[in-house]
Parts: C-alpha cells; structure tokens; sequence
C-alpha cells in the first residue's frame, strides 16, 4: 500500500504545482475521510494540468481551456437545469406539473432510486448531445466533466460504492458511430469520480428498434427483455450512466433488471435530462 500513498501525493503536488490552490481538497480525495483509487488522482492531477492549456470551445469556436466549453457557453448550458423558478421531481429530475406532481412519477412508480443529469436537453445543451452522438467522440472528457461536477454537489451524494453501468449500445448503432456514447461518458466518469466501471453488469439481449421518435408507451413495450444481467449483484450501488434521459423508459426497465438482480439502490446518471414530456412522446 506505501507505493499508492506515493502516488497520491505525488498526483497532489503535482496538480497544486500546476494550478496552485484553485482545487481544494474534496471528499475521497486525501485529507479527506475517504481515499481513492491512484489512478484517479493521476487522472485529476493531469485533468488539472491540461485545463491550463488554450483550447477551442466545442460551442462557440472561441478561446477556451482544457477542451472544456468557455465560461458563457457552460453557463448558458448548465442554466437551466439550475433555474430556480423550475421546481424538479426528487426522483427523475423532470419539471414539475404547477399542481407539484411529477407527469411522469405519478403515471408510473420508477423502479430506480434517483437521477442526476448535468444539464437540460435544450438549447444549447442539446446541440452538444447531438455533436457528440454523431461521432465527436473527443467531446467525451469534457461532457464527463460537466456530469461529475453534477455528481459531487447532488445531495445526498453517491456512495462510494457504487458501480458505474453504462446502457448498451446496439450494433447497429455502434456500427454507425464507431463508439457506444455512454460508456465512453461512463469511462471517463469513472475516472474524474474514483468509482467503478463494470460494463459488463449490463448486456442487451436482443437488437431492438431505434428508440428516438417512438412514442413514449411503444417506447416501453420496447425495451422489455432488452438487456439482461448476467450474475447476481447482491447489495450493490450502481449508477446507470447514459447520455440522455428522455421518458426513462429505459432506466426504469434496467433498474427493475438490476434490482431483481440484488441490487439496493439504481441511480441514473445522464449527460443531459428532456426537461418536460414532448407532446409526441406522451
């Protein structure tokens, strides 16, 4: 174990070198009451570094560092899912209804715990989704990041347990891209948070039809028997990572799967949350 103490510090003091105190010490991070894995804190402390490096906003084309988007268009990004005059489902984090109920939760009681997405899927949010989705892949550290700062200020936060899943792309799909999205977010994620990444916890069954403009009830019927869980998963905390949650159709099949699995808790986490039910989808 002393040579991982040695590479902790040494991923601390060079990150405090690069960019001296602009990162306070974080939960799982050392100081703190929780440690975490090596490789994480060398993935931080090069995170770290290159952050200081010119890049070119994925949005806005104009000056910005790291290969992060430059401070307006994050904050373009990430303001509407912080707006404060939008009231959010505790549990699946859509608009509420005025009346205060979920549109969504009170039709049908999710089977998994909690959803935590970076943004709303809206403009400009969505353009990044699309940007990514159609092969950008170089966009995935920088996503990742938005989700994971979205991560460490959620409350209550993640257990330091929990096992990152990614959603299965189908062949197809992969085919078409050449990358399945969410596990590369969910690799990256995994990174930036010290967590685990078992892909493998999640496998699709068969190939099903494109779930994009499907009505939200054909959605449903759709993703029944999809995906399978290969090995039981007694007591687990795990977080089903994808790039969008649209009418959770998906994620509440998956955590009635890991659930039955011996799960004790799913979580969603999602690049970017549809904000309210399109018509087209109810």
């Amino acid at each position: 174990m002393a040579h991982l103490t040695v590479l902790r510090e040494c991923a601390r003091r060079l990150a405090d070198r690069a960019m001296p105190g602009r990162f306070p010490v974080m939960p799982g991070e050392p100081g703190s009451s929780h440690a975490l894995p090596a490789d994480a804190y060398l993935y931080r402390a090069w995170r770290r570094i290159i952050s200081s490096i010119p890049t070119e906003c994925s949005l806005c084309q104009c000056t910005s560092r790291g290969g992060r988007l430059c401070q307006q268009c994050e904050t373009d990004v990430l303001d509407s899912l912080r707006d404060a005059t939008t009231s959010r489902c505790a549990v699946c984090a859509l608009a509420l209804n005025p009346d205060g109920s979920c549109p969504d939760c009170q039709a049908r009681r999710p089977a998994f715990d909690r959803v935590i997405a970076a943004f709303d899927y809206d403009n400009p949010g969505d353009l990044l989704i699309q940007r990514f989705k159609r092969g950008c892949f170089v966009d995935a550290p920088m996503l990742a990041g938005l989700l994971a700062d979205a991560v460490r200020t959620a409350a209550p936060p993640l257990p330091r347990s929990t096992i990152l899943v990614p959603v299965p792309s189908s062949r197809a799909a992969i085919r078409r891209r050449g990358f399945n999205p969410a596990a590369e977010v969910a690799r990256y994620l995994a990174r930036d948070l010290g967590l685990a990444c078992k892909p493998s916890l999640l496998q699709r069954s068969r190939e099903g039809v494109r779930q994009a403009y499907l009505p939200k009830l054909e959605r449903m019927r759709g993703v029944q028997h999809l995906y399978c869980c290969p090995i039981s998963v007694p007591h687990a905390d795990i977080a089903v990572v994808d790039d969008v949650i649209t009418t959770g159709s998906t994620l509440h099949a998956i955590a009635a799967l890991l659930k039955r699995a011996g799960a004790a808790t799913v979580y969603g986490l999602a690049l970017a949350r549809t904000p309210r039910p399109p018509a087209r989808l109810e």
